[in-house]
C-alpha cells in the first residue's frame, strides 16, 4: 500500500506557522528553499494579472502539499496567498531532495502525486475550453461527483470554471 506524500512529507522535521489571510506566503520569483504542507485552512498559488484578476492555480487545504512543482525549481513561478486561517509546516527543500535520492517508496509516491496533480489540470483545461457556464459547470459538477457545495463555497467554483461569480450563481438560479 503506497503511502500519501503529504504523509510522508509531515515526517521530516519543520517549523509550524499559522497565517491570516491575506498574509503571502511567497511572491513569484522568490527563490525555492522549502517545501509547504498546509496543515488547516487555505493556501492559494495565484497569479495576478495587470487589473487586478486573480488566476488560481492551486486551492491547498488541509492535509495537501502547497507548490510541490517548486521542489524542481529555483524560483517560484506565482504568488501563494493564505485564503482561510492555515497552519502551515515548512520544511527544507535540501532535505527533502537529499531523502528523495536514497528513497524509492518517497519517489514512488511523489511521482503518482504528481500524475494526479497533472490529471487534475488536464480536467480543469478542458473544463476552461467550454464556452457556456452551464457547460462548465456541467463538467465541474460531474468531475466532482455530482456535488455542488453549500452556497457560501460557490465564488471558489466561479473561480475554478473562469467565470464570474455573479454569472455562476445567475445559472445555479435558473436550475433550481
Amino acid at each position: 500500500m503506497s503511502v500519501s506524500i503529504f504523509d510522508l512529507l509531515n515526517r521530516f522535521h519543520g517549523r509550524l506557522y499559522d497565517y491570516s489571510p491575506p498574509k503571502v506566503l511567497f511572491r513569484k520569483g522568490d527563490p525555492v528553499e522549502h517545501l509547504f504542507l498546509i496543515l488547516s485552512g487555505e493556501m492559494r498559488l495565484a497569479r495576478f494579472l495587470e487589473n487586478g484578476d486573480e488566476i488560481v492555480l492551486q486551492r491547498a487545504g488541509p492535509n495537501s502539499v502547497l507548490a510541490e512543482a517548486s521542489l524542481f525549481s529555483h524560483y517560484y513561478h506565482c504568488d501563494a496567498v493564505c485564503h482561510q486561517d492555515a497552519q502551515v509546516k515548512m520544511i527544507r527543500k535540501h532535505d527533502v531532495e537529499a531523502h528523495l535520492a536514497d528513497n524509492n517508496q518517497m519517489a514512488l509516491s511523489l511521482a503518482a502525486h504528481l500524475a494526479r496533480e497533472v490529471q487534475a489540470t488536464r480536467q480543469r483545461a478542458e473544463i476552461l475550453r467550454l464556452r457556456t457556464v452551464a457547460e462548465r459547470l456541467d463538467a465541474w459538477i460531474a468531475w466532482h461527483d455530482g456535488v455542488l457545495p453549500e452556497k457560501g463555497n460557490w465564488r471558489v467554483i466561479a473561480l475554478e470554471i473562469g467565470v464570474s461569480p455573479e454569472a455562476l450563481y445567475r445559472e445555479i438560479a435558473q436550475r433550481r
